[in-house]
């Protein structure tokens, strides 16, 4: 039977607290946690930028933009929990290094509740893997980004490894074209098919 109070238990962690504190950011945490049991899509990012931590909604920035494109989803569909789930391997946002740069996602975080999440997401029927992090936890691979993405094929028909959809990568892309060509029609219509 699936833990209903899973993610009011999630929403409540403060469990890095002391380390966010210690941020540049110095930001309190505040999980955003975006899953229900019966979710036929998962999302499975990074972590929470700065913008979703304000806003409490997850991939509400350009990254968003460009992942609901590449997903062939509106908005609409995209935050509907009954359908897609999104899990991050950190729910919170986990802040700016010394040099403003983003921190990686806190183990912690993973190592807590990633199992429950999980086995709570008993009817999906397609995996988003976002992103080195994301990668490693679901697959157990430590190998680079642009070769577990380019070896998508191999996790056909349940999962698909993506970069991060952040501005930043737009150069990855340019030099990966295969991704756009190859890859983001498959994407497409997996995700049709999950949602049908």
């Amino acid at each position: 039977m699936p833990d209903t109070l899973l993610p009011d238990r999630i929403s409540a962690c403060r469990l890095c607290a002391p380390r966010f504190a210690a941020t540049k950011t110095r930001h309190a945490p505040r999980p955003v946690v975006w899953f229900r049991p019966g979710a036929r899509l998962l999302v499975a990012g990074q972590a929470p930028g700065l913008r979703v931590h304000e806003s409490g909604r997850p991939f509400d920035d350009r990254s968003g933009d460009r992942l609901r494109d590449w997903m062939g989803v509106d908005r609409e569909t995209f935050y509907d929990m009954s359908r897609i789930a999104v899990v991050p391997m950190a729910f919170c946002f986990p802040g700016y290094d010394a040099k403003g740069s983003d921190l990686p996602p806190p183990p912690e975080c993973a190592q807590t509740w990633h199992g429950a999440v999980m086995e709570s997401l008993s009817d999906l029927r397609l995996r988003l893997l976002i992103g080195g992090h994301a990668h490693r936890w679901h697959l157990g691979t430590r190998a680079p980004v642009t070769a577990t993405v380019a070896g998508w094929r191999d996790h056909l028909p349940d999962t698909l490894p993506l970069p991060h959809p952040s501005w930043r990568n737009t150069g990855w892309l340019k030099k990966n074209p295969w991704f756009e060509t190859d890859l983001i029609p498959v994407l497409r219509t997996r995700v049709r098919e999950a949602l049908g």
